[in-house]
């Protein structure tokens, strides 16, 4: 998978890590930033995506389409396609800029609009990464958990950057007896449950 990838994701990807850096030195906003996950986080969840079991593939919160690129990869070696959820119209366009620069458009879909609402309607889920504002993370969880196969896996961003607001996400998943849960220190840390 990571040997494969093309010249034309390798260079999205490092196009992107450095707008994401600028806009970090410039203090933006975080809603107008893209805030892109680590370098190694994307390689964590290609391999987790790619081992996950049949089923589909989804992402809440696109933003500009860096972790879509990684998700990409583990979806092609699956043959199938990546469903991703994006409210703002500005990362929406510019997930699509990625998505064709990286010769990965057919990979992928984007699903513009409010995840919550749509979600109820994925069934047999296998993999989802929630990278979205932390206040929905539980409402997303409740809502892809029933809809997921057995073996499943559900990766959540940011619960060491953000420890304080996403104490309660954190607390309610690895006390949920209907999966095996645990953070793993990568990037800006990761909550990665199982479905049992």
């Amino acid at each position: 998978m990571f040997h494969d990838m093309t010249d034309a994701v390798r260079d999205r990807m490092r196009y992107l890590e450095a707008l994401d850096a600028e806009q970090r030195r410039l203090g933006l906003p975080a809603v107008e930033r893209l805030c892109a996950i680590p370098h190694d986080t994307g390689r964590f969840l290609a391999v987790l995506a790619a081992s996950a079991p049949k089923g589909a593939v989804l992402e809440v919160g696109t933003s500009a389409g860096y972790s879509g690129l990684w998700l990409a990869l583990a979806c092609a070696q699956r043959g199938q396609k990546l469903t991703t959820f994006e409210l703002r119209e500005h990362k929406v366009k510019l997930a699509r800029e990625t998505f064709e620069a990286a010769g990965v458009a057919s990979l992928i879909d984007i699903v513009v609009g409010d995840a919550k609402e749509a979600l109820p309607r994925y069934k047999d889920v296998a993999f989802c990464f929630l990278d979205t504002l932390d206040q929905e993370y539980i409402r997303c969880y409740e809502t892809i958990l029933p809809n997921m196969v057995r073996g499943g896996m559900i990766v959540t961003d940011n619960i060491i950057s953000h420890k304080e607001h996403c104490e309660a996400y954190a607390a309610h998943v690895l006390a949920d007896p209907r999966v095996d849960a645990l953070v793993v220190p990568i990037g800006k840390g990761e909550l990665v449950c199982r479905k049992i």
